[in-house]
């Protein structure tokens, strides 16, 4: 039969028992979908599987019947347990031959590191490749990579499962064989959303009957703590008529999610909150607890933040929230230093110390002890005093680990920054403090 000349679709597989056990992380297949997608390629499905050539062969054989051509990683050593050569030549029904010029590269590596001579027959083994394949010849290790082709012109293209050998076998030799054998001339450009304060059901709930709409570009929502990304998704030749293609689906987007949308692809929450803050020459501080500073960490992560962003104050003992930022200690002693009333008060100190326009502040129980039953682990308040003398207060329960509990603080308190700045912005601007 023909070789196909179209490459719509390929599945990635990593190959370890290693990384089903956890041991390691697989890295590279994200790394090979990212190339992919610059190529207009697109990924149906990811796998992982065990050191086993049975299943291997099972998994090929099964994406084959799906897509054009099935990319692995891992699997070339010269060990008993690295079977992918095995596995892939019975599934594009091939034998195995030792492959000459991979036994020579082999060899010449072995001298070039002080072990000339014959190489062993497990190192042999990596020359062993299925018959009539390309072979990626890999300066950087001794495993060599291949494309098999079956009879009908799939592939399953096999690359070393080592980061530093994969990447420049990826760049250097598999991508550019791609583009020549099927003319690749697509990429796949991506504008992402921001969204905070809007959970994903509402997001999708606004957005559905647009979803069910489009082919190209596409549109895929992704969670995160407090915030919700929108992708879109273009199949274009350049990036000019990517974008041409995104425009009109980014305004119906940004029509249909209204307000809460406070950035697009690079942009950070805080980075928002800098610039919205630099626009109207507003400043602002923290006060923190719960989250040990780490509110004002973000905010220094942006540049040039220092125009808005004068300091923090972290309380985290009782007695300094009363000497750092005037809590009333009569109001520790009535409510607890968890409580909405102290929350304010750290806010409010803050703000007055400080001499900001705003100041947002954080308490709370990280845990994994100290809770009660009116009080539980995961428990937080919030205030953001403002430019006109009031505060906001939000009382939120937080689950997960300590540090789960924290990460959502921070982001919380941003999105309670930004709401506040977003629902200010018809008004007029305040004097500031």
């Amino acid at each position: 039969m023909r070789p196909r000349c179209v490459l719509a679709s390929v599945e990635i597989v990593t190959i370890g028992t290693e990384i089903l056990l956890g041991h390691l992380i697989d890295t590279n297949a994200p790394q090979i979908a990212r190339a992919l997608a610059d190529h207009g390629v697109d990924v149906f499905q990811k796998h992982s599987v065990g050191d086993n050539a049975a299943r291997l062969e099972a998994v090929l054989r099964e994406a084959l019947e799906r897509v054009d051509g099935v990319i692995t990683t891992g699997g070339l050593g010269p060990t008993v347990d690295d079977v992918t050569k095995d596995a892939v030549a019975a599934a594009v029904e091939t034998t195995l031959e030792l492959h000459e010029p991979s036994l020579l590269a082999i060899e010449a590596r072995f001298a070039a590191l002080g072990r000339p001579g014959p190489v062993s027959e497990n190192n042999r083994r990596q020359a062993i490749l299925p018959r009539g394949c390309v072979v990626l010849e890999n300066p950087n290790g001794t495993a060599p990579g291949f494309i098999a082709l079956r009879g009908d012109g799939k592939f399953v293209a096999c690359m070393p499962g080592v980061p530093r050998e994969m990447k420049p076998m990826l760049e250097e030799k598999l991508l550019p064989w791609l583009v020549t054998r099927y003319e690749l001339h697509d990429a796949i450009y991506t504008r992402t959303l921001h969204t905070v304060g809007i959970s994903e059901s509402d997001v999708d709930a606004r957005i559905e009957p647009l979803f069910r709409t489009l082919e190209n570009p596409k549109i895929a929502v992704l969670a995160h703590e407090y915030r919700c990304d929108v992708k879109i998704m273009a199949k274009a030749r350049n990036r000019q008529a990517a974008e041409e293609a995104i425009a009109p689906v980014e305004a119906e987007l940004r029509t249909r999610i209204g307000r809460g949308i406070f950035g697009v692809d690079d942009q950070t929450l805080q980075g928002a909150i800098a610039d919205v803050l630099r626009e109207r020459k507003l400043t602002i501080a923290t006060a923190e607890s719960i989250s040990g500073g780490g509110i004002a960490d973000a905010f220094v992560r942006v540049p040039g933040v220092s125009a808005v962003f004068r300091g923090a104050i972290v309380a985290y003992d009782n007695e300094l929230k009363s000497v750092l930022l005037d809590v009333d200690p009569e109001l520790i002693r009535e409510h607890g230093a968890v409580s909405g009333e102290v929350a304010e008060g750290m806010a409010r100190g803050a703000r007055a110390r400080l001499g900001t326009s705003l100041a947002i502040a954080s308490t709370g129980i990280a845990g994994p002890s100290g809770g009660t039953a009116e009080k539980p682990v995961g428990l937080v308040w919030l205030a953001l005093a403002t430019e006109r003398g009031h505060v906001e207060i939000k009382r939120l329960t937080l689950p997960g680990s300590r540090e789960d509990v924290r990460r959502r603080t921070i982001t919380a308190a941003l999105n309670l920054i930004w709401r506040y700045l977003e629902k200010e912005e018809t008004r007029p601007a305040p004097a500031t403090f």
